[in-house]
């Protein structure tokens, strides 16, 4: 799939009305010039991140080569517009960006945008050239949507012709989703006027931060130039953090993905939104027209979906298990505040499930690793924190007698890193927690240093691949000193240390706002020595479901740090029994159970459209995969439904008939598979510790 270009955090509430009206003016190709800010900002961030950046690399003529592919992978990274003439040309560059950040002489990058921008014209001129012609779609051919890694186009010709099966495939994406040809007409021809009026908007600035973040993610993902605009969007996400929809969202192939919901706010309350279902349009209130937005900068698009607390938003979405121009759906959130008892840790008690025996077993939910640290600096003895709200619940918890506890970390992307060391405190006497080391080699180690434990019996800790950063180093620890049994799906990999640089402070004497870097400094290790970086904790026992893993979270990222070591710290490992007698139970469980079937079936699914380079554009061939995917579906889904208590979909019930409570039952059915796994798991391990009575 083509790279990921950029993530913004879709947590927004601005007041007023939604900004897209306002029109941002085309830009004069006049202008698209370096400046002499440009030039400053290029000579601050190449001496900061040789400075002080993690990674130590030398800026070469090898490195020029990987900024040059990087630009133009930002630029066109499937392969749509240029031609191979035009890489040939660009090639003078190939080894003389370095020098460019060295001068300041930032003009190669600015040549072939323009190069770009005209390119982009003449195919949105073609592409609309073709919507009045009647395409043979009993014609069985290929279309290869994701063209990342094929040579460019020889020839204008063999474009056109590239271009052909894109506007046929658009075009037969839209016929199967039931719009007219008139409706078919004017969605595709705003859609490939919109794809030329953004490359027209972009600014000088935006050209030169896309180049000289081509040299910084050429390094490694997570450190990238924040231009003066873009900055303060940043400082209004983080200001109104806590209203919105509640998404993380990127741009990947075109469209804009949802990479992640947030916990507590109106896209995880509503269970509507998944990570990995793609927006497709957007519109404004109950009755507002749908905008068709594939082919969208990121910023337009959330521009559009943020907007007042109250207000509603209605989402055409393309789900995950969808193929490219599948069927969407149509979801209403209403944007609200993000209410931090919605986000704060739970509890539940899970008891009397098939070969649980007697055991009860207290699950506790720890959707992030938060700490109120305005409250705490006002010196508020009650300001809430994870730690303290885990501490509260494992004394519920033991007060209603469970035999065991589960930490469930399923999605929590992470948070402080204190937290994350006191909360592995509550389960271990002192000691160390996570090892820091700084870009010059420098060690710090992160110690709990309270001896007291409030909870000393069986542990587990479930994970899946969106367990990330802060999660990873509880999850390590735990797993280090043997306290409990990680369990799940790898996680993902994060274990990179990221700081804000304000450039100004580079500058004396001058009243500029150069923007600001985002650079990674440190990175986190375990106390084993291994770090969480790329390869994240490998849970004792592995749920079917990690089969996508491998493609997903840090591991998926270009230019991503590798997997590394240094020397442990001195702890002592609690020891515990082998897992096989679990993993067998569990493997002969999870083999019979309707709900790990089921999860099976949406992950091979899923990796099968991840997989997918390309389309029939034959519209019969199209429907039938569409309806074998969806048989498949809705048979496995019914398995389960029933095992769950519910009544089955019925084949031909439309979408959004299914009624609300039940589906609300679904999903909640669905979520406790692996909780409910994990609490069996935890209970095979009590149960084989008891001693032998005669009931036994």
């Amino acid at each position: 799939m083509q790279v990921v270009k950029a993530c913004f955090v879709l947590i927004l509430g601005l007041m007023g009305g939604p900004p897209a009206a306002a029109e941002v003016q085309e830009v004069d190709p006049a202008s698209l010039r370096p400046s002499h800010q440009h030039q400053q900002v290029a000579v601050i961030v190449k001496g900061v991140v040789e400075k002080y950046h993690y990674k130590k690399q030398p800026l070469d003529d090898a490195w020029s080569e990987r900024i040059l592919e990087r630009y133009l992978e930002s630029l066109d990274g499937n392969r749509n517009f240029f031609l191979q003439s035009d890489i040939d040309n660009f090639n003078l560059y190939r080894h003389r960006l370095d020098d460019s950040l060295r001068t300041a002489a930032l003009e190669p990058a600015f040549n072939i945008f323009r190069v770009y921008r005209q390119r982009v014209d003449e195919r949105v001129a073609y592409a609309k050239s073709l919507l009045g012609r009647k395409f043979d779609f009993s014609r069985d051919e290929i279309y290869q949507f994701d063209r990342e890694d094929v040579p460019w186009a020889a020839s204008p010709a063999e474009l056109d012709e590239i271009w052909r099966q894109r506007v046929k495939n658009d075009v037969l994406g839209l016929r199967m989703a039931d719009k007219s040809e008139a409706d078919i007409r004017e969605t595709l021809e705003k859609r490939y006027d919109g794809i030329a009026r953004r490359v027209h908007q972009l600014t000088a600035d935006d050209v030169f931060q896309t180049f000289i973040n081509s040299y910084t993610l050429t390094l490694e993902p997570h450190t990238s130039y924040m231009s003066p605009s873009v900055s303060e969007n940043f400082d209004i996400s983080m200001r109104l953090s806590l209203e919105g929809i509640g998404a993380v969202l990127r741009s990947e192939n075109e469209y804009t993905e949802i990479q992640s919901v947030v916990s507590g706010g109106p896209a995880k309350r509503s269970g509507q939104l998944h990570a990995g279902d793609r927006i497709v349009a957007v519109a404004q209130g109950s009755d507002g027209e749908m905008v068709d937005v594939v082919g969208w900068r990121l910023q337009e698009v959330v521009k559009l979906i943020r907007g007042p607390k109250g207000s509603t938003v209605r989402l055409q979405v393309l789900p995950k298990d969808e193929v490219i121009n599948g069927k969407p759906k149509e979801v209403a959130i209403v944007r609200d505040k993000i209410k931090l008892e919605d986000q704060a840790a739970k509890s539940q008690v899970i008891q009397g499930l098939d070969g649980m025996d007697n055991v009860k077993i207290g699950v506790i939910e720890v959707p992030a690793f938060y700490r109120d640290f305005q409250g705490e600096s006002r010196g508020d003895k009650d300001f809430r924190s994870t730690t303290r709200d885990v501490r509260a619940l494992l004394g519920e918890l033991q007060a209603q007698g469970v035999d065991g506890v589960v930490v469930d970390l399923r999605d929590n992307g992470g948070g402080s890193l204190s937290e994350a060391t006191e909360l592995t405190g509550l389960f271990i006497e002192s000691g160390p927690v996570v090892q820091v080391k700084d870009a010059y080699g420098d060690v710090e180690v992160e110690r709990d240093p309270d001896k007291s434990i409030a909870y000393a019996g069986p542990l587990l800790v479930l994970v899946n691949r969106n367990s990330a950063s802060a999660s990873e180093i509880f999850a390590g620890a735990i797993q280090d000193y043997k306290r409990g049994i990680v369990v799940g799906e790898p996680t993902f990999g994060k274990g990179t240390v990221q700081t804000l640089v304000d450039l100004d402070r580079f500058v004396r004497g001058q009243d500029v706002d150069l923007g600001r870097l985002r650079l990674t400094m440190a990175q986190f290790f375990r106390i084993n020595g291994g770090s969480t970086q790329h390869r994240g904790v490998v849970p004792d026992i592995v749920f079917p479901t990690a089969s996508g893993a491998a493609e997903h979270g840090e591991r998926a990222l270009d230019n991503a740090l590798p997997w590394a070591s240094i020397e442990p710290a001195r702890y002592r490992p609690r020891g515990a029994g082998a897992l096989s007698h679990l993993q067998e139970r569990h493997q002969a469980r999870i083999t019979q159970d309707p709900g790990f079937q089921l999860l099976g079936t949406q992950e091979a699914m899923l990796q099968e459209i991840r997989d997918q380079k390309a389309l029939s554009l034959l519209e019969a061939k199209r429907k039938a995969e569409r309806e074998e995917r969806e048989r498949v579906s809705l048979e496995s889904k019914n398995r389960f439904r029933i095992a769950a208590g519910l009544k089955p979909i019925e084949e031909d019930v439309e979408d959004g008939e299914v009624n609300e409570e039940e589906d609300e039952a679904e999903a909640e059915a669905i979520k406790r598979i692996q909780v409910d796994e994990a609490a069996r798991i935890l209970a095979d391990q009590i149960l084989a510790g008891r001693p032998l009575t005669a009931m036994h």
